[in-house]
């Protein structure tokens, strides 16, 4: 956790001595009263915050934020809907890598009954979100569904995007090179959307759904990637190279 990530209705109160982050503060960070360390407000500003007192039940904090951080580049994901430990994983890493939207959908080859696992029923996809961006030194955590079909989500992209749609089978050219790629940092000429399909891939009509709404086809290389591996792999093509 290399930054400790508050809510902003929690920064009032005294941070119980149960809770996970007080632990961490105390027996990995080893802060006492007057110690400080880097926290920061979920979709919000970083800073410092300071152990002000400590007591039997609760570490008492106060706070100073730093000016603004700007935007993340928009990246949205569309995945085809995964086994719930996949989706675990990719929540954390996609989150850690900067995505701003991740629509996990039902295709032709996914298995919709992943939709409810309690991953998503108790609200336990958040939690992945949060560890992402605490390990990423950031603050923003995406938008995330799990109730569209890949043609509804399409429906919800933004007219001005680049479109590419990861495909091991028809795509002829590397994202790597992919022309349609923009060397422009940040900003909204730059908003990507990304699509991944699910573990089985992209069947025919995906395909054909996916060009339709101006998706280019592209590709990794020669080896077959898990979901979770490609979604990485991506991001780390198109947002850090």
């Amino acid at each position: 956790m290399n930054l400790v990530l508050f809510e902003s209705a929690e920064l009032a109160a005294p941070l119980p001595r149960i809770d996970p982050r007080a632990h961490h503060i105390l027996d990995v960070l080893r802060r006492r009263e007057g110690d400080t360390f880097d926290a920061g407000v979920v979709n919000g500003p970083r800073g410092k915050a300071t152990l002000t007192s400590l007591s039997p039940d609760a570490l008492t904090l106060a706070f100073a934020w730093d000016a603004p951080l700007p935007p993340p580049a928009p990246t949205t994901l569309l995945i085809g809907l995964p086994r719930p430990q996949t989706a675990r994983d990719i929540l954390r890493d996609a989150t850690t890598l900067g995505a701003t939207r991740i629509h996990f959908v039902v295709t032709e080859r996914a298995d919709p009954n992943y939709a409810a696992s309690t991953l998503w029923t108790s609200g336990e996809w958040r939690r992945h979100c949060l560890a992402g961006a605490a390990q990423a030194f950031a603050t923003h955590l995406p938008e995330v569904t799990w109730t569209h079909t890949l043609a509804t989500a399409l429906a919800t992209i933004p007219a001005t995007t680049t479109r590419l749609a990861l495909d091991n089978y028809e795509a002829s050219t590397p994202l790597r090179v992919c022309h349609l790629l923009s060397d422009k940092p940040g900003g909204a000429e730059n908003a990507l959307v990304l699509a991944v399909g699910p573990e089985r891939g992209w069947a025919p009509a995906d395909r054909t759904a996916l060009r339709a709404n101006g998706f280019t086809l592209v590709h990794l290389g020669p080896r077959v990637l898990r979901v979770e591996t490609a979604v990485v792999a991506a991001l780390a093509i198109t947002r850090l190279g």
